[in-house]
């Protein structure tokens, strides 16, 4: 059965995001891409441009923040830190894909950091702070949130994975809202 020019490219964004997800950027190659769709590897590149492009286009990720003015002021660092939480542990993998990933690709870094200073910057903003105080308290939250995922998601520390929800949002709300409030 022959397949429309879009069907074809939805099913190599969808082995995409599966291979980034489990291989991480290093390790996904375009022909196993094109493998996975049953397609020769130059249609893989006709279709999305390049490896990078094709990785841009599969982690256009979204944190769907929630707006930080409209919770009690003693509130913020844990429902930050709950928010996060559903994030990774959450259906869409796309923020395990990058983490994983900027580890060792300076693409997938850049990704990242443009992410959390769009998103996380502007999360911040909207509790009153300026451009800078907001960027370095962003700041602050990702080495949290970032070093939370990486130690409880990827390296499967046992000490952190063994933690319950509760327990974790808990221990890492007050020192977001540290770095928030304080």
């Amino acid at each position: 059965m022959r397949r429309s020019a879009a069907e074809t490219t939805q099913l190599i964004r969808a082995s995409a995001r599966e291979r980034f997800a489990r291989d991480g950027y290093d390790g996904t190659t375009i022909r196993a891409i094109a493998q996975d769709v049953g397609i020769d590897p130059a249609l893989v590149m006709r279709r999305v441009g390049s490896k990078e492009a094709l990785f841009a286009d599969v982690v256009d990720l979204d944190l769907r923040l929630p707006d930080l003015s409209r919770v009690p002021a003693e509130e913020i660092g844990a429902v930050l830190a709950a928010h996060f939480l559903d994030r990774w542990e959450g259906e869409d993998e796309l923020l395990t894909i990058l983490l994983r990933s900027a580890a060792t690709t300076p693409a997938a870094a850049d990704r990242l950091r443009a992410i959390f200073a769009d998103q996380v910057v502007g999360a911040m903003q909207k509790l009153g702070l300026d451009r800078s105080d907001a960027t370095y308290r962003a700041g602050l939250v990702a080495t949290q949130m970032l070093g939370l995922g990486m130690c409880r998601y990827i390296l499967q520390l046992p000490p952190v994975v063994d933690m319950e929800r509760d327990q974790v949002v808990g221990t890492v709300g007050p020192t977001l809202q540290r770095y928030l409030i304080a």
